[in-house]
């Protein structure tokens, strides 16, 4: 099964092209966000990526899981974590909601 992904030089020239800027100003913007969305979520807990969605650090409680090997009980400490959230509109665009 091949893979379809489009990569990380292939974004930098999509957008080098709708943008009419060089691959390396493409690639210094894209990695500039980048690097503002990480320390953004960081500092604030959260990040809108306008039109898409937002990242969002949360906080897991700690819970009671079981060893898939074994099926021993163990406890799963309290740790933080992020998760994006998709914005409505992007998700009715790429699968649009049942009819009712």
């Amino acid at each position: 099964m091949a893979d379809k992904r489009m990569t990380q030089s292939q974004l930098v020239k999509k957008l080098a092209e709708s943008c009419e800027v060089s691959n390396k100003v493409a690639k210094g913007l894209l990695e500039a966000f980048a690097a503002t969305a990480v320390a953004e979520t960081k500092k604030n807990g959260v990040f809108v990526l306008p039109g898409l969605g937002r990242l969002v650090k949360v906080d897991r409680k700690a819970r009671m899981g079981r060893n898939p090997a074994t099926g021993e009980a163990i406890k799963i400490a309290a740790k933080k974590v992020v998760k994006f959230r998709v914005a409505k509109a992007v998700k009715d665009a790429i699968v649009p909601p049942k009819k009712k």
